[in-house]
């Protein structure tokens, strides 16, 4: 499932390579009923595969959670369907929004390219639209001044680190434990979330590389809204508790 695209676009590349032998190198008069048959069913198969590549570039994606920024919501390992069609498009991340059903609103699941490293994908809770005041105190968010409610929110921590200046965005998102010791995990802010931007925090407070180290992120890199677990297994044993539930 973690490779499910280069499964996709090379089952399609193989069939096209049949396909384009079948039709143009091999002679009409040599090809057999039997072969006929064959290639029936690998247009049949192309045909498929190329409806469902179109559908994952305009329509639903899979996901895999790589890591537990996301806990309790979202666990290690937890396979999602995501909405690419409900936030629109915007052209390799350059170009301005298109074909918007709405925009990310605060509480909302979002997968989006990492600013940092365009190659990985992130997960994360928007908290903060456009025009919002975000100050995070001691663990409590506060959004344009008022505490938020935030149930599925979870510290692994008790300490509160006091430490009151954001820190400069730069370094390895596989390691974000070499920001946490110089910066102010537990108290951020306040900032102002620029024009086209929104600020995204993981529900594992501490144990999230999101908004409060890299910065604000830009509408061009979001690629849509979490919809549901499909898959999540404990071993080979499918978890049954988990699977086909919603994301909120």
């Amino acid at each position: 499932m973690e490779h499910l695209n280069l499964i996709l676009y090379t089952l399609a590349g193989a069939l096209a390579l049949v396909e384009i032998s079948w039709r143009w190198l091999w002679p009409r008069e040599k090809r057999s009923p039997r072969w006929a048959r064959w290639m029936e069913t690998a247009d049949s198969f192309f045909v498929a595969l190329v409806i469902a590549l179109g559908l994952h570039a305009v329509w639903v994606q899979p996901f895999n959670i790589p890591s537990g920024s996301m806990e309790n919501t979202l666990m290690t390992g937890d396979y999602i369907l995501v909405k690419r069609y409900e936030y629109g498009y915007s052209l390799w991340n350059r170009t301005a929004r298109f074909l918007e059903f709405h925009k990310p609103q605060r509480g909302e699941v979002v997968v989006f390219v990492y600013p940092k490293d365009h190659s990985v994908d992130f997960i994360k809770r928007c908290v903060g639209v456009p025009g919002d005041v975000i100050l995070y105190r001691d663990k409590v968010l506060y959004v344009n001044g008022i505490r938020q409610e935030e149930p599925y929110v979870t510290h692994i921590f008790p300490d509160v680190r006091k430490v009151g200046n954001p820190l400069e965005p730069a370094g390895d998102p596989g390691s974000p434990t070499e920001y946490w010791a110089k910066s102010s995990r537990d108290n951020f802010g306040p900032v102002t979330v620029e024009a086209g931007h929104y600020f995204m925090m993981g529900d594992n407070r501490d144990n999230s590389l999101d908004s409060r180290y890299w910065g604000q992120l830009d509408e061009k890199l979001i690629k849509g809204r979490a919809w549901f677990i499909y898959w999540h297994a404990v071993g080979f044993v499918p978890d049954l508790r988990r699977m086909f539930t919603a994301i909120r």
